[in-house]
């Protein structure tokens, strides 16, 4: 049997799994992610010639997969957010990403150097990989479509905003301004790497390239490609009863225009994806197409996740986690059940917010295929000290899959019941219903 054959069948099983299983498992303990996860592993364990998954061996493969979900799952979250942008609207927002977000680098970076013994640029980059919280994987606990909690998210006395909104809001944000902490890593190891030219110019270099100038065009034009798609779309005559089977493909444009361009001068499309989105999700705010919009992302969002979470549990199956050492799990453990947690509760130390939504926003920093991305990347662009040897980017990779298998497992069992009960709190619904968390 041909590998290739056989692999086109494993995906086609996840990606079918993605059509039906969604309301099945609504409201019960168990999600997607999980069940993804476990049939990859089935699969390429049982099924005669199944094809090796590593993606140790095919970092430029397991980039653009990881890659374009990303991206897709960026623009969806954007348009999902109900709640004008503003600095006090987004109070929470901000919060995680000046607090939450260095503080889990610092303490990752820190176990990764202290317990791992990996070298700083190598430790920094662990922090940076597993920073983002990922909006692929946090369907379960994001907003839901637009249009469901205008009223809500406008509120003024509503300042804090929902908990969903927040961590849409932070998958949103995060999964692009970690770029700049995966470029300190990559400019770190060139600094100190056998190669270095000495001194402090290459940290000034990436505090103007890659904090202030990638930021500043993904922010620029991420807002320039979202109005304008905007208008082209909202400001077009009725489509036609053709045109009304790819209602919502605009989406899927907006997003590889935004993120194709913004890269070819040199900024961060991640970055550019989401801004886009809220650009796009701001024009005719109350507007029903919104809802097309959304739901193609979504659908689309959701068949890549399928494919990359089979072969994530493919890869599980094939030894990913087989260079775990002892301290590699505690390390792991710690991120989830330590460092996000407690970043979570100081980026919220001194405000008013509901301690039940702090606790809930510090506990659901799930992490996921983002994480996949950015180390792939970083092990394709960079030379690290100690991932010239396959063994050390063996360990890596490790750690990171246990941490994404982890929080796939956790977040995945406690996502449905915490937010139906949080959801019934703030709405005063005491039964939300068998599809009410089916977003």
């Amino acid at each position: 049997m041909s590998p290739y054959d056989v692999f086109l069948v494993i995906v086609a099983l996840g990606l079918f799994g993605a059509i039906v299983l969604p309301r099945r498992l609504a409201g019960k303990p168990l999600s997607l992610p999980i069940v993804y996860v476990a049939l990859g592993a089935v699969l390429f364990t049982v099924v005669p010639g199944a094809p090796a998954v590593d993606p140790v061996a095919t970092p430029a493969a397991t980039e653009r997969l990881a890659e374009l979900v990303v991206i897709v799952a960026l623009m969806g979250a954007g348009l999902k957010i109900d709640r004008p942008f503003g600095l006090a609207g987004w109070a929470s927002t901000w919060r995680l990403l000046a607090v939450a977000m260095p503080v889990t680098i610092t303490l990752t970076a820190l176990l990764g150097w202290g317990v791992l013994g990996l070298l700083p640029a190598t430790a920094v980059l662990l922090g940076a990989v597993l920073a983002p919280t990922d909006p692929v994987l946090a369907s379960d606990v994001e907003a839901g479509a637009p249009l469901t909690e205008v009223e809500e998210e406008r509120a003024p006395e509503n300042r804090w905003g929902s908990v969903r909104f927040s961590l849409t809001s932070e998958a949103g944000l995060n999964d692009g301004l970690a770029f700049p902490f995966t470029y300190l890593a990559i400019a770190l190891a060139a600094a100190t790497g056998p190669a270095a030219t000495g001194g402090w110019r290459w940290l000034a270099e990436w505090a103007l390239v890659d904090v202030g100038y990638r930021i500043a065009v993904g922010v620029l034009a991420g807002y320039a490609i979202g109005v304008l798609m905007a208008r082209l779309v909202f400001g077009s005559p009725a489509p036609s009863r053709r045109a009304e089977v790819m209602a919502g493909a605009e989406a899927l444009a907006t997003t590889l225009l935004a993120y194709g361009l913004t890269e070819l001068v040199g900024g961060y499309g991640f970055l550019a994806v989401f801004v886009a989105a809220l650009a796009l999700r701001r024009y005719e705010w109350t507007h029903e197409y919104h809802r097309e919009l959304h739901d193609f992302a979504a659908i689309v969002e959701r068949l890549l996740m399928a494919a990359v979470l089979v072969l994530f549990g493919g890869a599980v199956a094939g030894g990913l986690l087989a260079p775990l050492t002892p301290a590699g799990v505690a390390v792991a453990l710690a991120i989830l059940l330590v460092v996000r947690p407690l970043s979570g509760l100081l980026a919220f130390a001194g405000s008013d917010a509901p301690l039940a939504d702090r606790a809930a926003v510090s506990w659901f920093g799930i992490r996921g295929v983002g994480s996949f991305y950015y180390l792939s990347f970083a092990l394709a662009h960079a030379s690290f000290t100690e991932i010239e040897l396959l063994v050390a980017a063996e360990r890596l990779w490790a750690v990171v899959g246990l941490v994404v298998l982890a929080s796939i497992v956790l977040h995945g069992i406690t996502a449905s019941p915490a937010m139906a009960a949080i959801d019934r709190r703030r709405h005063g619904d005491p039964d939300p219903g068998p599809d009410s968390d089916d977003r």
